[in-house]
């Protein structure tokens, strides 16, 4: 399947009363589809089970903040976050996702577990498109990919730090304060 979607600048909205959710593998490839997540990236579920969740990211999203969530649920944690998605038509959503890794009955780990809500909307356009956009300026600034994901990271994991939290209570506490 062709991915060459351009961002057409439009933001799609779910209502605040529903869920966006998926499952993945251990790669991240998606092998579970809710409704809403059909109808919000304007994929049929056939097109979306059996690709990377990040077939959905939007340009506009720093890869440092993926790779602080793999980094997380990797090590068996879960992870709240903010993320820009693209649908089909290039129209961009905004979630709070919640990732969970995903065990089998014995306690082996199988994938993970993603439930989406509706974000405060003043948050996004006050606290998070900023703060992304000065993340995604850093890794931009660099031609290296390693370079521009570790420049990425640093900047967004010491803006972490100057609020003397951790990721996800600095994320939580956002979303509750909004």
């Amino acid at each position: 399947m062709s991915h060459q979607i351009k961002p057409t600048g439009r933001e799609t909205f779910f209502p605040a009363s529903e869920l966006i959710v998926s499952k993945t593998d251990l790669k991240g490839r998606m092998t579970y589809v809710n409704r809403l997540f059909c109808e919000m990236a304007c994929y049929s579920e056939a097109e979306l089970i059996g690709q990377p969740h990040s077939f959905i990211r939007h340009p506009d999203m720093p890869r440092s903040v993926f790779k602080l969530l793999w980094e997380t649920i990797e090590a068996k944690q879960e992870i709240f976050a903010f993320v820009k998605n693209m649908a089909a038509t290039g129209d961009h959503y905004w979630v709070f996702a919640h990732v969970t890794p995903s065990y089998d009955p014995k306690g082996k780990l199988t994938g993970y577990h993603s439930n989406r809500r509706v974000p405060p909307p003043d948050l996004i356009k006050n606290t998070i498109v900023p703060l992304y956009a000065d993340v995604l300026a850093i890794e931009k600034r660099h031609v290296n990919g390693k370079e521009s994901l570790a420049a990425g990271y640093k900047a967004l994991t010491d803006f972490v730090a100057s609020q003397k939290v951790s990721y996800d209570e600095l994320m939580f506490s956002l979303a509750r304060a909004a």
